[in-house]
């Protein structure tokens, strides 16, 4: 942070720095800027050249890091408490136990990470998309505590088509209409840059959390961009539309072959989610441009990653998410900041769980004692520490109640039915662990999976069927240490290593 941005404009201190200015930069409190996508698939990171260039080039890329619950809600709730679906109660995206609803009821969207860092003298602003179902039933005006600045959209179909939808910022609810100008990644990307000049300019360190909702379903491109990538193709792994699924639980085996009708629907729907993160990328190229301009990006955490990844075409599955597999619960995640090394990797396992505390330590913020995760700065920083010695982490899926299967305000089920798939409106419940080399899952109805990451990346080859009673009992021990920790428990249980 510039000593002279509380007198000046952000202007006077953009150009050079002085020793004083340096030396003020250093003092400050780190400024964060979290960007989350939505539905981001790992492979499509090579679709986005400003943030590989200006953040994973520039910093780390955790290539390990996973999801809890691999959908939208569960997955969002846990970033801003550092609690696992089974602990925060929040395990889908409607329905009793599901959605804003259910955080509202539980009044855990006022002790979040937003406000453990606003105590902490953090300026803090969320903007795009919050929780699914916001903001009913508390009202058309509602901002939950602990956010300086808001532009929470109003969950609806309009919210996720990008155009013609409400916002409620400073409880003010704003309409978006068709104009090019209203399209709602860049109008989330100019309430950040606005909201970063203003505290780089009062000398104020802030926390801006950037939520989009591409490239969910129906991925609406910007205008500009609607004519890009007309060949692509989704990628055509090992796992795409898998011939052999006789070793998979009985809810893959029931899925027919992908026809060529739906295979080209599959490709038709990725090339429209390549078009869409044309203005993701944009945005990410104009926050850092807007924190280099200032003379504040070398203070400042800059995380890029997804609240769950997706699955297009593979094990027969045509579009969506929620599944145990890699697909779904690895996501792309990449970090700059000061003292992370340029170009640096690790494979250590990190997860959603751990944002909270990480954000919370950057800012040297008290945290509560529910917390499940870890902060991860010492991992950025490849410092040696015990903090980071996890070998498992929980995976949980429970569905939705049939009446409220269709979830995400019915995008998912709509675009399901688009494709012409099969592909089960709900995944059956399961909990799994994934370690750094193996996924284990159990379903509640008895049946498992088990995979060698090492041997078989695509997860082609469920060998559950050849486990012992010794070691599938050793798994399932390993497994519900985990699906029943919580807090300080959770640490213990992660860090136990896997059976061997």
């Amino acid at each position: 942070m510039l000593l002279c941005a509380s007198v000046l404009s952000v202007g006077a201190c953009s150009g050079g720095g002085s020793t004083a200015k340096s030396i003020s930069r250093r003092s400050a409190k780190p400024n964060i800027v979290f960007v989350l996508a939505d539905d981001l698939d790992r492979g499509e990171i090579a679709y986005l050249p400003s943030v590989r260039k200006l953040i994973a080039e520039r910093g780390m890329t955790l290539q390990n890091q996973l999801v809890n619950d691999s959908l939208c809600c569960p997955s969002r709730t846990t970033m801003l408490r550092g609690q696992y679906a089974h602990n925060s109660g929040v395990i889908a995206n409607s329905g009793p136990d599901g959605g804003f609803p259910s955080a509202f009821r539980r009044g855990i969207v006022d002790d979040t990470v937003g406000t453990w860092l606003q105590r902490a003298g953090y300026a803090t602003a969320l903007y795009g998309k919050f929780l699914n179902g916001y903001p009913n039933p508390a009202g058309n005006t509602y901002e939950p505590a602990g956010w300086t600045d808001w532009a929470g959209a109003i969950d609806s179909p309009n919210a996720y088509g990008e155009f013609n939808y409400d916002v409620i910022h400073n409880r003010q609810r704003i309409h978006y209409g068709t104009e090019a100008s209203d399209y709602g990644t860049d109008v989330y990307t100019n309430y950040a840059v606005d909201f970063a000049r203003r505290n780089i300019a009062a000398g104020t360190p802030f926390f801006a959390y950037v939520s989009y909702f591409a490239p969910h379903q129906p991925a609406t491109p910007a205008p500009r961009d609607a004519s890009l990538f007309l060949t692509g193709v989704a990628p055509r792994t090992a796992a795409f539309n898998e011939a052999d699924v006789s070793d998979k639980p009985s809810w893959v085996r029931s899925l027919p072959l992908l026809s060529p009708m739906v295979i080209d629907r599959v490709d038709s729907l990725y090339r429209e989610r390549l078009r869409s993160l044309q203005a993701v990328d944009r945005g990410v190229r104009k926050l850092v441009d807007t924190l280099r301009q200032a003379n504040v990006l070398d203070n400042t955490y800059f995380v890029f990653t997804s609240d769950n990844g997706f699955h297009l075409g593979e094990h027969r599955l045509a579009a969506g998410k929620r599944t145990p597999y890699e697909s779904d619960i690895r996501v792309p995640f990449m970090v700059r900041g000061p003292g992370i090394v340029a170009g640096s990797s690790t494979s250590a396992l990190t997860g959603n769980v751990d944002l909270a505390e990480t954000f919370a330590a950057i800012a040297n913020a008290s945290t509560p004692s529910f917390e499940d995760g870890r902060s991860l700065l010492d991992l950025w920083h490849q410092r040696p520490s015990a903090a980071m010695s996890r070998s498992g982490y929980v995976l949980e899926h429970i569905p939705e109640p049939a009446v409220f299967a269709s979830s995400d305000n019915d995008i998912n089920a709509k675009t399901t039915s688009v494709l012409g798939s099969a592909e089960p409106a709900n995944i059956p419940q399961y909990t799994a662990v994934r370690t750094a080399t193996k996924l284990y899952v159990e379903y509640v109805n008895g049946e498992r999976e088990y995979y060698d990451l090492v041997t078989d990346p695509n997860e082609l080859s469920n060998r559950a069927s050849t486990m012992t009673i010794a070691r599938q009992s050793a798994w399932s021990t390993y497994l519900h240490a985990m699906v029943n920790c919580a807090a300080d428990t959770c640490r213990t249980a992660d860090a136990t290593p896997e059976p061997t």
